[in-house]
């Protein structure tokens, strides 16, 4: 998917055979959405749709099911997500890496007494049932070495997006432009790093985080300009 993917395991059971076969099962499952999803690859199933040489029709029930999934962001978002780009080409990457990030997640759950955080990018998932958390730093988006803020996870996701680390390449699905904001980046906190991703690319394409707000058990964090942070009421002190 062009981006880093790290696990850290912890717990009785993290050097185990059990926990190993699960970590190389979430890199085989993620590679294997890489090659389906992957707009960069000519021969994955989203490039052979934009080019014409498959009909929906064709496609596979997975990526059939991304794209429902895609429309249900859109509607959640009140558009400010959108998988149909100003060309009008489909690029579902927007979600796809939050929802393959937790789809392979599940693979971790399956092993007894692990506590583990597994960070896409950037964007992690979390499960301690242990009953300690892991603390997930906020990046500095003027500082790739330093931190904003941190929170503490017991279990769920942590998503955020912005201009850091890929530059200006948001667009206001509203008027098919660039998007541009105050803000550095955004993070979103809660149950699902698929939808926490996709309220975090909505929020920083509104320039708001009205959307999170509006979103139940999920809240959300702004970084401006001069680095001063803006929260929304739920958000971890």
């Amino acid at each position: 998917m062009g981006l880093p993917v790290s696990v850290l395991a912890r717990g009785v059971t993290a050097g185990s055979a059990a926990a190993d076969d699960a970590v190389h099962a979430v890199y085989a499952e993620l590679r294997e959405v890489d090659r389906v999803f992957s707009p960069y690859r000519d021969d994955s199933e989203v490039s052979r749709l934009g080019r014409g040489e498959l009909a929906w029709s064709e496609a596979t029930p997975l990526v059939r099911e991304v794209a429902t999934r895609c429309l249900r962001a859109a509607e959640l978002t009140g558009g400010l997500f959108d998988a149909t780009r100003p060309d009008g080409t489909w690029d579902p990457s927007g979600l796809v890496k939050g929802w393959a990030t937790e789809r392979a997640a599940r693979l971790l759950s399956a092993v007894g007494d692990l506590d583990w955080c597994l960070n896409a990018g950037g964007d992690v998932v979390v499960s301690c049932p242990s009953g300690e958390p892991f603390v997930v730093g906020i990046q500095d988006p003027l500082d790739p070495a330093g931190l904003s803020t941190s929170v503490r996870c017991l279990s769920g996701a942590v998503a955020t997006s912005g201009t850091a680390a890929r530059g200006a390449h948001l667009y206001d699905p509203r008027t098919g432009r660039p998007t541009a904001s105050d803000w550095l980046s955004v993070s979103v906190i809660g149950p699902s790093l698929e939808t926490a991703d996709v309220l975090a690319t909505a929020a920083f394409v509104a320039g708001s985080l009205e959307v999170v707000e509006h979103t139940d058990r999920y809240h959300g964090l702004a970084v401006a300009a001069d680095s001063s942070l803006l929260t929304t009421e739920g958000w971890p002190r």
